[in-house]
């Protein structure tokens, strides 16, 4: 049986004992989401085939790297793609928790929209136990997560959902850094595809953790790579985050997103680049609106400009 979506992902090293936990339950809660949807796991990391085997899921080892050993975006969405011929396709972070309702979404979008973006803000909750998913187990793990979760802000996201037709080249953005997830958010505009903020229909857990992973255990969005992942982008004006959705999931029916004025004018803002590819302009438009926020962001750029400075030359192998 074909199936409807592909979910694939690429998970840390299973070294760590609360990663590995955190990693395991996510991956129940993908296994319980049935038949329809396959889950594959990529990349050579320690305790990846073994999670494989043990969960059924396929195993694709072989994705690129960079030149420090970090798994390429590109290589890894190019072996989602390519694992089977489902219409559907969903990159989530391997530390995320699903609810069985995901691909009813999923569905029920992609029976309105030929192209479009799925994402969401997520609910961080601390976990450090083993869950179960089988059983009456959705509504109680709702509730907690509402009573002891926290909404996380509106940036960035965790999982993306999207037709086969649509994100076919990607840039060689490594993963688990910073500026890659935004700018699936920014092309899919610029390619005027529908961006749906589907955070009002379901709920994803992110299972808190520390960086201790991570280079010298620093967060993602401080080490040279995502510097690299910006610049592959184009800059930090392709920075975008849930506030840029074009539209949002409200009880199934798709709406546009409502703007205040600091959205309005974001959105003037960013026109010429998203409609024309003019980027000087909106940076100049962004610069006489915002030229406090311009001035550190300039000063932000020079001080990543030395982080990368020293680091090898960030090319695929």
């Amino acid at each position: 049986m074909l199936p409807v979506l592909t979910l694939f992902t690429a998970p840390k090293p299973f070294t760590n004992p609360h990663i590995a936990l955190i990693q395991r339950n996510a991956l129940k809660s993908w296994q319980a989401l049935g038949e329809s949807v396959e889950i594959v796991l990529i990349g050579s990391e320690e305790g990846i085939a073994g999670a494989a085997a043990e969960f059924g899921f396929r195993h694709l080892p072989d994705v690129p790297v960079n030149s420090l050993g970090t798994p390429l975006i590109s290589g890894i969405f190019k072996l989602g793609r390519e694992a089977n011929k489902s219409p559907l396709l969903a990159y989530v972070n391997t530390d995320i928790i699903l609810f069985p309702n995901f691909l009813e979404v999923a569905q029920q979008v992609a029976a309105k929209l030929p192209k479009f973006l799925l994402v969401g803000q997520r609910w961080d909750l601390e976990i450090t136990e083993p869950l179960t998913f089988e059983g009456d187990w959705v509504e109680p793990l709702r509730r907690r997560t509402w009573r002891d979760g926290k909404l996380h802000e509106r940036a960035g996201s965790d999982y993306f959902v999207f037709p086969r037709a649509c994100f076919q080249h990607i840039p060689d953005f490594t993963v688990g850094r910073a500026g890659w997830d935004n700018w699936m958010i920014f092309k899919a505009r610029q390619e005027n595809w529908p961006v749906v903020d589907c955070t009002s229909d379901f709920d994803i857990i992110h299972q808190n953790h520390d960086y201790s992973h991570l280079p010298d255990g620093q967060p993602h969005y401080r080490l040279p790579e995502t510097g690299e992942n910006i610049r592959l982008a184009g800059g930090r004006r392709t920075i975008f985050d849930l506030n840029d959705a074009s539209h949002r999931l409200v009880h199934g029916d798709i709406e546009a997103m409502p703007r205040d004025w600091k959205g309005k004018l974001r959105e003037f803002q960013n026109r010429p680049m998203l409609k024309n590819n003019n980027f000087v302009l909106t940076q100049l438009l962004f610069s006489l609106f915002q030229p406090k926020r311009a001035w550190v962001e300039f000063w932000k750029n020079r001080e990543m400009q030395k982080i990368m400075q020293p680091s090898q030359e960030l090319t695929s192998k």
